[in-house]
């Protein structure tokens, strides 16, 4: 089996989870995701199996979320399932919000949270949380590229927001930031990815339709429709040239591109003074 799944994980449900549970619907072992998912967050997870995994670094990496901050409380994990440490009486308004949000658009720092599984000599920064040792989080460039309200409802102080942005982006920091910046505290309180590249929550499958291997197969993707590179169907001659490893002469212009036979795709690559040079090939 070779392709993508565009999955909706449920609330509750960690990213690894809903890969093990595939796993054991098709009894693949070679199954990951790309851009993991909090266990409160929900929405868009990208799955890849068999050896489209090895398509992972070529997929576009933008993802796009709605995101519900409430102002008056931050938590130590950012979100709502933390430990309360600050409180504030104080209330905003949505001029004071749409101000603020000025500072938070185009390309920034950002201090990831400390409850998270990034890594800091070999260990997860959530694991010096958990005990209690205080570790130096170096900010890091991130970028949105569209932050916009979807709705403020002043008398609960919670937010909507549509927030679009790059890999590496911590929803969870600007919920705290927002909150700090604008003096009140907030936290993250529901989130939901609706975008991971050109993968869609209006087209993503719940995992109550992948309960079988037959489901799974009818809600692959072909990896061809979802990387946005140019492709060049190959010749028999061409084919068995690229399938042992060797290069080949083709009419593209320097670039990453996509080798196909029979709609198939063979090898992915990258085209050098016309020569393609095979960086991964997928049959043999």
């Amino acid at each position: 089996m070779f392709g993508f799944l565009n999955v909706y994980k449920p609330k509750g449900k960690t990213s690894h989870d809903v890969v093990a549970i595939l796993r054991r619907v098709t009894k693949i072992k070679q199954i990951g995701h790309t851009g993991t998912l909090d266990p409160f967050a929900e929405g868009v997870l990208p799955i890849c199996i068999g050896k489209s995994t090895r398509l992972i670094e070529y997929l576009k990496d933008d993802k796009a979320y709605i995101a519900t901050v409430q102002f008056g409380k931050s938590t130590d994990t950012y979100d709502i399932e933390g430990k309360v440490i600050n409180t504030s009486d104080k209330k905003v308004n949505l001029q004071q919000i749409t101000e603020e949000l000025d500072n938070f658009r185009g390309t920034i720092s950002q201090t990831p949270p400390i409850y998270s599984a990034l890594k800091l000599n070999g260990k997860k920064l959530y694991e010096y949380a958990r005990k209690g040792e205080t570790v130096e989080i170096k900010p890091r460039e991130i970028t949105i590229n569209k932050l916009d309200i979807i709705n403020f409802d002043e008398n609960a102080q919670t937010l909507e927001l549509y927030i679009d942005c790059s890999k590496g982006t911590y929803i969870r920091s600007i919920a705290n930031d927002l909150g700090v910046n604008l003096g009140v505290y907030g936290h993250l309180i529901k989130l939901v990815r609706v975008k991971a590249g050109d993968f869609k929550i209006e087209t993503a499958v719940t995992m109550d339709k992948l309960q079988t291997v037959e489901d799974v197969r009818a809600n692959l993707l072909n990896p061809l429709s979802m990387l946005d590179f140019p492709k060049y169907e190959l010749n028999e001659s061409e084919f068995e040239r690229i399938i042992h490893g060797n290069p080949i002469e083709i009419s593209l212009n320097d670039c990453i591109a996509i080798l196909t036979y029979d709609a198939r795709i063979v090898s992915i690559g990258n085209v050098i003074d016309k020569r393609f040079k095979c960086s991964k090939v997928f049959e043999r």
